[in-house]
């Protein structure tokens, strides 16, 4: 095997990766009615906001993962299961419940990082 089948192979895992979170969001925003979702949207905009006071090359860095072979696979992988623990953990949680916990989660630690 070569370094370009190992190449492909990780773009083609990426991509895999990039079609179950589009499923992911795709699933949530159909089971939302519209005033909810814009209510939630408004909550995280707020949050990604000071997110990216603290990392401010996130989206660049976020399109640079599924370039590089495997990154966005394994990165999303630990993300589906970092979800999987959270909702065994929360049984009543939602979607949104997961990424104001994962934002406030990193925005703190950004905090801590910056003290």
């Amino acid at each position: 095997m070569s370094y370009l089948d190992i190449c492909i192979i990780g773009w083609n895992l990426n991509a895999l990766m990039f079609v179950v979170n589009f499923f992911i969001a795709i699933r949530v925003i159909s089971t939302q009615d519209r005033a909810k979702l814009h209510e939630e949207s408004l909550v995280l905009k707020e949050l990604k906001e000071e997110l990216e006071i603290y990392y401010p090359y996130r989206t660049y860095i976020t399109i640079l993962t599924y370039v590089i072979p495997f990154t966005a696979f394994f990165r999303m992988s630990f993300r589906l299961i970092e979800m999987f623990f959270f909702f065994q953990k929360n049984q009543n949680a939602k979607m949104f419940d997961y990424m104001v916990y994962k934002y406030s989660y990193d925005i703190e630690k950004a905090k801590n990082n910056d003290k």
